[in-house]
């Protein structure tokens, strides 16, 4: 009876946590659109967010996060969101699914939403149309190098950890081995969101400037197509998973190579990658 009471009482807590987040959902920005740090988004809706997740037997890790996860989270959030127009990435249920308290959903997201805002916002030229355009897609491929380097540094721990998992294996607790691999599938499911972000991105930009074409056509047009296009590598790449500049192949990579604790004391140093 107790453990019945002990139960219902949590539900009830998840529940009203679930009510404060969709409340407030949209996660909060600063300068040059940066997410705010704050009590609700990064603790009691992750929290929340995690039971649920359990709930529906996704994988949910029990270690700590790393700088370089954190990094990687920091530079995709980007690319997940979009204040600039209007909610056309829809930042709500973004936050959302960024915190787990629902399932993925993004891949339902249609590439006209973008152009929609594009037509509606008032501009004294029809030209300014295509400048935005290739503005918003210029602004993403000069932050596309720092984000994949990001997730290349996130795919290196999730190799380190396996690594030294194998060979201390026999001092860790029993759970080690579950948390190492339901990180690497929190990593992998955030990756995989990065790349689907990415691609809807590209399309949203190229209907746009299909659509312009139609509507309102200009010489600008070319500008903006080569911007695409320059675009259009990093979208390849992403749909390859090569975030490393090699293919997809990891060899080599790493901030840290993470010594054996099985070795002689005479040789303890830490190796940087150079």
């Amino acid at each position: 009876m107790a453990e019945n009471a002990r139960l219902l009482l949590r539900g009830l807590a998840i529940l009203v946590l679930a009510q404060l987040a969709f409340a407030c959902v949209a996660r909060p920005t600063g300068d040059f659109g940066r997410a705010e740090p704050g009590i609700v988004h990064d603790m009691a809706m992750p929290v929340v967010g995690k039971a649920l997740a359990s709930a529906r037997k996704e994988p949910v890790s029990g270690f700590n996060i790393t700088d370089q996860e954190q990094e990687m989270h920091d530079r995709v959030w980007r690319f997940l969101v979009a204040p600039h127009a209007k909610d056309w990435l829809f930042d709500g249920s973004v936050e959302l699914q960024r915190t787990r308290i629902i399932p993925p959903k993004d891949d339902h997201y249609r590439a006209d939403r973008y152009y929609a805002w594009l037509k509606s916002t008032q501009y004294q030229s029809s030209r300014t149309r295509y400048s935005t355009v290739g503005n918003h897609a210029g602004i993403d491929i000069q932050t596309l190098p720092t984000t994949f380097a990001a997730i290349c540094a996130v795919i290196a721990v999730d190799q380190q950890r396996a690594t030294a998992l194998q060979d201390l294996s026999r001092r860790l607790p029993a759970t080690a081995a579950a948390d190492v691999e339901a990180r690497r599938a929190e990593n992998d499911a955030f990756i995989a969101w990065f790349v689907r972000a990415l691609n809807y991105r590209y399309d949203s930009y190229d209907f746009a400037l299909d659509s312009l074409l139609v509507e309102t056509p200009h010489e600008q047009s070319v500008a903006v197509d080569e911007t695409l296009r320059r675009l259009s590598v990093f979208v390849g790449r992403a749909n390859r998973r090569d975030f490393c500049g090699n293919g997809g192949q990891m060899a080599g990579y790493g901030g840290v190579v993470i010594p054996s604790r099985f070795q002689h004391k005479g040789d303890t140093e830490i190796v940087l990658q150079k």
